[in-house]
């Protein structure tokens, strides 16, 4: 069947359309992006404000039409952190649904971080042992744990590369004030959850997933996607602190120019960087490895193990 993932998250509104069924690798048919940064669209009492609504009532529209348009039996909707934490969430949802016939489901955080963590575990397989999975989102990192399909551990802090950004880091290049008081932040967020992860031993593997580790990674060294999926890349903790204060001297505009970094993106690095490198650290990671897929593959994945599995073909005599 052709399914549709309609990710609205706090950086971007996020399309995917696969082609899929029970047992099988998902196929993706088409993408269909647009950047609305809606973590950013939130007035000073955390509320969408109207502009935003409208904004974002019109993007699902568009998605719901181009899910149309490309064949899609059924469309996955669900919004993280930006919704989530809005203020006048129930409002929004309602006005969605009203103009648009989309359901939103809100995941909480640590749905994120477990559906994550399925896709990433689907994508390495059994033989990866204990999974440590780590994604930056927009409003969010998500870590999670564990050897099954279904993480032992799994967290959600507000730590993510937008809103740490929109929030520490208004100067351009960055002050270096700033820049430490972000980083003692972060690291006091992170080191709360350490001991709920150590007790369960040393992972096998560690995984990143999310725009960020992948832009971390690109500008460390690693392949560009045009180089295909199913090439590695990886993350050191070494190139990342070589970075870090190479990030926070330059403008924007010079990030926006490393390879592999989005404009849009850009402005982000810098507290991504911060949050990836502290994540490295306190949980003692010397390298880790980039996972293609992330939650929307996870969203896919659960929908497709609750479907009827196929009968067999009958053998012909």
């Amino acid at each position: 069947m052709r399914l549709g993932v309609l990710d609205v998250g706090s950086n971007t509104i996020h399309l995917l359309v696969v082609d899929a069924h029970p047992g099988a690798r998902p196929l993706p048919a088409h993408s269909h992006k647009v950047e609305l940064r809606l973590a950013q669209l939130l007035d000073e009492r955390g509320a969408v404000g109207p502009a935003g609504v409208e904004r974002l009532v019109s993007v699902i529209g568009g998605a719901v039409q181009a899910a149309e348009d490309k064949g899609c039996e059924e469309v996955l909707p669900f919004a993280t952190s930006a919704v989530r934490e809005a203020t006048n969430a129930d409002e929004v949802l309602a006005r969605v649904k009203a103009e648009t016939g989309v359901d939103l489901q809100v995941l909480s955080g640590e749905d994120e971080a477990r559906l994550t963590f399925l896709a990433a575990r689907r994508w390495f397989g059994w033989s990866a042992g204990k999974l440590l999975v780590l994604d930056i989102g927009g409003g969010s990192l998500e870590i999670a744990y564990g050897i099954d399909e279904d993480p032992d551990a799994a967290v959600s802090l507000p730590l993510g590369a937008g809103r740490l950004t929109a929030g520490w880091l208004s100067a351009d290049p960055a002050d270096p004030s700033d820049v430490k008081a972000l980083r003692r932040h972060v690291r006091a967020q992170i080191a709360r959850t350490v001991h709920e992860f150590s007790r369960f031993g040393a992972p096998d593997h560690v995984v990143a997933t999310s725009k960020t580790f992948k832009q971390l990674a690109r500008i460390a060294g690693a392949a560009r996607s045009a180089d295909g999926l199913y090439v590695q890349r990886d993350l050191s903790r070494k190139s990342l602190e070589e970075w870090v204060p190479r990030l926070a001297a330059m403008t924007v505009g010079q990030r926006a120019a490393l390879p592999g970094v989005s404009e849009g993106r850009a402005g982000q690095l810098l507290a991504g960087a911060l949050v990836a490198e502290g994540a490295m650290d306190l949980f003692g990671v010397d390298d880790l490895e980039i996972c293609p897929w992330a939650l929307r593959e996870g969203v896919i994945l659960r929908r497709l193990d609750h479907l009827p599995t196929p009968s067999p073909a009958p053998v012909l005599p």
